[in-house]
C-alpha cells in the first residue's frame, strides 16, 4: 500500500512539514522510527512529600491558598496539600481566566519538576489539572521525544500516535531482517518492539535495558549505521588514487638528518599507511596516538612517497598555533631536501598570500600547511596527492569535502590524525569506512603526569606552588576555562587570571595567550614563552593541541569540572615532555556534580588515553567525545554505544551477510535508520 503522506495527518500542515524536516523527519514512517529521547511516569501519583530536587512526578492534592505575589517578577502562588505534606506552584505567565478557574478548583493534579524555592520545595509551571476535568491515570509512560523549536512535546505525541496507528492499520512496516536471521537471534517482531518502545509500562521501562523489544530496534539501527558507512567506503574506493610507492633513498635521507629513531609503533604504523598509499585506490586512514606519541613524524614520513612521485601533499590543522607548529616542523624536516612549504591562514597578508598560491597552482610548493584558509576556492593544487587532517572533527564534512575536491579526477589519499583516544566501541561503529592505526607506544624520555584535584579555594597555595617549581627552573601554563562558547568572555577570563598572578606572583614574568588576540601577537606570547622569557603561561584553552615546550612541567586547569575528559587530558598532555618531574593540578569549583567528580577522578587515576576515553563515552556519550553533538552528525535514536558494545560484533558479521546475501533488505535498512542523515565520517 501507498504510504499517506505527513499532510495527511491531522493537524499537519506545510508549517508543521518544514519544522518536520529539521528532525529529518519527511514521511509517515519516519514518524514511527522517532524513538523516545526518555518517558515520563503519569502512572502514579507522588506522594507530596516523597517529592526530591530535580524530580519529575504526578502529584494531586487540594488547594490551600492562592495569592499573587510582586517582586521582580509577578507570579502565582498556589499551595497545594495532601496527606504527607505540601507544595508550592509558581506560575510567571498566566491569564485572569486562569486565575479565576484555579481559584475556584479544589482538587489539582499537577506534573512537573520539583525544584527548591526560597522556603521550600517548588513545581515552576507545571501541567496543571483541575477537578472538573482530571484525566485517569495512564497505564503507560509517557514517551519524550527529540524536538525542535516552535513543536511542543503534546503536538509531537498526537503525530506518532497517529503515524503508528496508520502504520498498524495500512499495514505499512516491511520486516527487513530476513526470518532465519530473526529466529536465529531469538528477535522479537518489529511492529511489536516498535509499540512497545514508544509507550512501555512502567515494569517494562524497568526491564528496559534487557528488553528484547529494545535489542531488535538497537540491532537493526546498528546495522543501518554500519551498512550506511560500508556504502560511502564503496563509494569512496570507485574514484581512483594516484599509486604512490615505497621511495627508500628518500626516506633514508631524511632519517638520517633526525636526531632520534622512530619508535616501534611509528615504523608499525608507517608501514600500513605505505601499503596503503602503493595502491591505486585511495587510502582513509586514522592514526591515533596518545598526546606525544609522535603523529606528526609519522605523518611527515607518509608524505616521502607522495612528494617522491611529483605530487602535493597538503596538512591541515584546526589553530593558527597547531598549523605554525607543523610548518614549522615540515619546513625543517623537508626544505633541506629539496622540496619548498608553504604557509596559508585567514590572518596571511595579501602580499605573502599570493606569491604562496601561485607557486602552488603551479606545482613549485609541494607542501601546503595551514588552517581552514586551505578550503578556500582561490586554493588550487597542481597534483595533490595527499591531504593530512589533524583533529578532523573539528572540522566541517562541507570543509573536508572541499579540500579532496582539489585533487581533480583523482581522490586524494587521506591520512587523519588524532590525539583524541577513539575507544575500540566507537572505532567498531563509528568508522567502518576507514582503516585505524594506532601509535600505542609513546617515545622514550616522557615522565608519567602526577595529577591531583583541588579546590579553587588553594588558588594562593598553588601560586606559591609555581613560584617553588620556577625557582628550581620549571615553568607553568595557568588554563581557563568558561561555560559560554564565548572568546571573548574567554579573554576576560584569561585576563582576570593574569592580572591576579601579577599580583600573587610579582617577582615573575606572566605571559598571556588567548583566541582574541592577533596571529602575531600569539605568537610573541608563546614565543616568549618557549624561549623560557616568561615563567609562567596564561591561556585558554586555545594551547589545547600541538604546542610543545618540553621545559613546562606544571599545568594549572581552572574550573576543570567544565570540561570533557578528552579535553582535560589532551591539556595535560602539554607537559610531561621534557626530563622534569610533571604535574597537573585539577581546580574545581563548588558544587561539584558526581558526573563531574567521577571525571575528574578518572584523569587523576589514569594517564592511559584509551581508559580516559572509554570513561568519557561512558559519562558522556559518543556524540560529545567526538565533538559531533552539536551538528546533529551523530544521532542514535535509541542505540547506546557504551551500554550496546556487546552487540557490535554481531552487527559486523550480520552487515557482511546482508551486503552479499540480501542487498535490497541492506539498502532498505540504511534508508529506514539513516535516511537523509549525514554519517560522521563520511569524509
Amino acid at each position: 500500500m501507498t504510504e499517506p503522506a505527513l499532510t495527511d495527518l491531522t493537524g499537519v500542515g506545510p508549517k508543521l512539514v518544514e519544522k518536520l524536516a529539521k528532525l529529518h523527519l519527511h514521511s509517515v514512517l519516519d514518524l514511527a522510527f522517532h524513538l523516545p529521547l526518555r518517558y515520563e511516569d503519569r502512572t502514579r501519583i507522588a506522594p507530596i512529600a516523597s517529592l526530591q530536587p530535580g524530580q519529575r512526578a504526578l502529584i494531586e492534592g487540594q488547594r490551600l491558598g492562592i495569592r499573587e505575589v510582586y517582586g521582580q517578577r509577578r507570579s502565582l502562588l498556589l499551595t497545594l496539600g495532601d496527606a504527607t505534606g505540601t507544595v508550592t506552584l509558581r506560575l510567571f505567565h498566566y491569564s485572569r481566566a486562569m486565575r479565576t478557574r484555579l481559584e475556584n478548583a479544589q482538587l489539582l493534579r499537577c506534573f512537573g519538576e520539583a525544584r527548591p524555592g526560597p522556603r521550600a520545595l517548588e513545581m515552576v509551571h507545571p501541567e496543571i489539572q483541575t477537578d472538573d476535568g482530571i484525566d485517569p491515570l495512564s497505564e503507560h509512560l509517557d514517551p519524550v521525544y527529540p524536538t525542535t523549536e516552535g513543536l511542543q512535546q503534546r503536538s509531537l505525541r498526537k503525530f506518532i500516535a497517529q503515524a503508528l496507528e496508520r502504520v498498524q492499520t495500512d499495514q505499512l512496516l516491511t520486516e527487513l531482517l530476513p526470518p532465519k536471521l530473526a529466529e536465529h537471534y531469538q528477535l522479537p517482531g518489529l511492529l511489536d518492539s516498535l509499540l512497545r518502545v514508544h509507550r512501555p509500562t512502567p515494569a517494562e521501562a524497568a526491564r528496559f535495558e534487557d528488553s528484547p523489544y529494545r535489542a531488535r530496534l538497537v540491532l537493526e539501527e546498528l546495522l543501518g549505521h554500519r551498512l550506511a558507512l560500508l556504502e560511502r567506503k564503496d563509494q569512496r574506493l570507485a574514484v581512483p588514487a594516484k599509486p604512490c610507492p615505497p621511495a627508500p633513498d628518500l626516506q633514508a635521507e631524511f632519517l638520517r638528518r633526525l636526531p632520534y629513531h622512530p619508535t616501534q609503533a611509528q615504523a608499525r604504523v608507517l608501514h600500513e599507511l605505505q601499503g596503503d598509499l602503493a595502491k591505486s585506490e585511495p587510502m582513509h586512514r586514522l592514526v591515533q596516538g596518545d598526546v606525544g606519541a609522535g603523529k606528526t613524524l609519522v605523518a611527515a614520513l607518509a608524505a616521502i612517497p607522495v612528494l617522491a612521485q611529483g605530487h602535493q601533499v597538503a596538512v591541515m590543522a584546526p589553530t593558527e598555533i597547531l598549523a605554525e607548529q607543523h610548518f614549522k616542523a615540515f619546513t625543517q624536516w623537508f626544505e633541506p631536501l629539496g622540496f619548498r612549504v608553504d604557509w596559508f591562514s585567514g590572518s596571511q597578508s595579501a602580499k605573502t598570500r599570493k606569491p604562496a598560491l601561485e607557486r602552488l597552482a603551479q606545482g613549485a610548493c609541494q607542501i601546503a600547511v595551514g588552517t581552514h584558509a586551505l578550503f578556500q576556492d582561490a586554493v588550487s593544487f597542481d597534483s595533490l596527492g595527499l591531504v593530512i587532517v589533524d583533529e578532523q572533527h573539528r572540522f566541517g564534512v562541507d570543509q573536508r569535502l572541499a579540500l579532496t575536491a582539489k585533487a581533480g579526477a583523482y581522490r586524494p589519499h587521506q591520512l587523519i590524525m588524532t590525539a583524541t583516544p577513539i575507544p575500540r566501541t566507537l572505532a567498531m561503529s563509528l568508522y567502518a569506512d576507514l582503516d585505524l592505526s594506532v601509535i600505542d607506544e609513546l617515545p622514550p624520555g616522557r615522565t608519567p603526569i602526577d595529577t591531583r584535584v583541588l579546590s579553587t579555594q588553594t588558588r594562593d597555595r598553588v601560586a606559591q606552588r609555581i613560584a617553588h617549581l620556577v625557582a628550581e627552573g620549571g615553568q607553568a601554563y595557568w588554563i581557563c576555562t568558561l561555560v559560554e562558547d564565548s572568546e571573548h568572555l574567554a579573554a576576560q577570563a584569561a585576563e582576570t587570571s593574569h592580572a591576579w598572578l601579577q599580583q600573587a606572583l610579582p617577582d615573575l614574568s606572566i605571559g598571556l595567550v588567548h583566541g582574541r588576540m592577533s596571529g602575531e601577537d600569539k605568537h610573541t606570547a608563546m614565543d616568549a614563552f618557549k624561549r623560557q622569557q616568561t615563567q609562567v603561561l596564561v591561556a585558554t584553552t586555545v594551547i589545547e593541541v600541538g604546542v610543545d615546550v618540553p621545559n613546562a612541567n606544571l599545568i594549572v586547569i581552572e574550573n576543570a569540572e567544565r570540561l570533557g575528559l578528552a579535553q582535560l587530558h589532551q591539556l595535560r598532555g602539554r607537559v610531561g615532555r621534557g626530563q622534569r618531574a610533571s604535574y597537573c593540578l585539577l581546580l574545581y569549583g563548588h558544587p561539584l556534580s558526581e558526573t563531574s567528580r567521577a571525571r575528574l577522578e578518572t584523569l587523576r587515576d589514569s594517564n592511559d588515553g584509551f581508559v580516559i576515553a572509554e570513561k568519557d563515552l561512558e559519562l558522556r556519550g559518543p556524540g560529545d567525545v567526538l565533538g559531533t553533538r552539536q551538528t546533529g552528525d551523530l544521532s542514535f535514536r535509541i542505540a547506546d554505544l557504551a551500554r550496546d558494545r556487546d552487540l557490535l560484533p554481531k552487527t559486523q558479521a550480520l552487515a557482511e551477510t546482508l551486503r552479499e546475501a540480501y542487498p535490497d533488505q541492506a539498502r532498505a535498512l540504511i534508508q529506514r535508520w539513516v535516511g537523509s542523515r549525514v554519517v560522521y565520517s563520511q569524509v
